[in-house]
């Protein structure tokens, strides 16, 4: 792979983006990282992953701005968002079609696959029973703020950087799927504000207001990113899946409709064998602890860090 590193140790893998000098995203960045998503996708063995980026100070700037100008340039038309939803949906036929897309660029509408393709890389991190972890090691706007926000967890380095959506600024909207993805972290006023003002915010702002979880000195990111994802490495898959499609998929839906979604998933891992044994040794514990004389609260304060870092029950499913 040229603008990817990547590394495997147990069941996290790490990813380094690296396209060198501003780590900007472009169709062959995002390519390369969409085969590999599938790849890990297909591999039961690695339960994490670790996105961070292989440039100092730089997670990524943002994508490529001349590619996007280059594809909308090459349009023959100027679209509307009924002409663009028709444009869309030609693309998504051109997948099936050998050569389909190919004719779609030469007409010049290859801009519409690089999108899709963007939000393909999107679907496929928050779709999945694999849990991801940003460490953004720096500056982190545009295309690289929404690829952040495509992961479930996002821990900052402290320092004089940014992250925010300035696409506005030069007369567009965030692609990436930042007005969505915003709106569901943030909510609506956060994610207005971000998006029409385009002013990026510092790291502690983004702790703040919760675009991202944890900050963390530069020198001990990655190993805390790492760390993180070995912890929830060891979760249940099927619990880990559930969850984020309870969150994700249902927290953007009416609540009845999000309810069942949550009883749905709350049933398939309870009837899983691992989760089964995992209850039984629960409870084993809690009366282990009650036997000795403690209650509850000593459970919580003597074993439950224990089911925390995941040491007490394999998951392997």
């Amino acid at each position: 792979m040229q603008f990817l590193r990547t590394e495997r140790l147990g069941s996290v893998q790490t990813i380094w983006l690296n396209n060198p000098p501003y780590n900007f995203l472009t169709d062959e960045v995002m390519g390369e990282l969409l085969d590999l998503l599938r790849t890990i996708d297909g591999d039961d063995a690695i339960r994490a992953v670790v996105l961070t980026s292989a440039v100092e100070g730089v997670f990524v700037s943002h994508y490529s701005v001349s590619e996007i100008l280059d594809g909308v340039q090459s349009a023959p038309i100027v679209l509307n968002p009924r002409t663009a939803g028709a444009a869309l949906r030609m693309s998504g036929l051109a997948d099936h079609v050998p050569g389909g897309q190919a004719g779609l660029a030469r007409a010049g509408a290859g801009g519409v696959a690089n999108l899709r393709r963007y939000h393909e890389v999107c679907r496929l991190m928050r779709e999945s029973s694999t849990v991801f972890v940003a460490a953004l090691n720096g500056r982190a706007l545009g295309g690289g703020c929404e690829l952040s926000l495509s992961c479930d967890l996002r821990l900052m380095a402290e320092g004089p950087f940014e992250i925010g959506q300035p696409e506005i600024l030069v007369g567009i909207i965030p692609g990436g799927g930042g007005t969505q993805m915003l709106t569901r972290v943030l909510g609506a006023g956060r994610a207005l504000e971000l998006c029409l003002e385009g002013a990026p915010i510092d790291p502690r702002r983004a702790l703040e207001i919760g675009l991202v979880h944890r900050l963390v000195d530069p020198d001990e990111l990655l190993n805390e990113a790492q760390r993180t994802a070995a912890r929830l490495a060891k979760r249940s898959p099927t619990a880990v899946h559930g969850i984020k499609t309870a969150i994700y998929q249902g927290g953007s839906t009416s609540l009845e409709k999000g309810l069942h979604i949550e009883r749905a998933q709350f049933l398939t891992a309870a009837s899983t064998p691992s989760a089964k044994q995992a209850m039984a040794t629960y409870l084993a514990d809690v009366e282990a602890t009650i036997d000795a004389g403690g209650d509850i609260s000593d459970f919580v304060a003597d074993s439950l860090p224990a089911w925390v870092e995941g040491t007490k029950v394999d998951f392997t499913e």
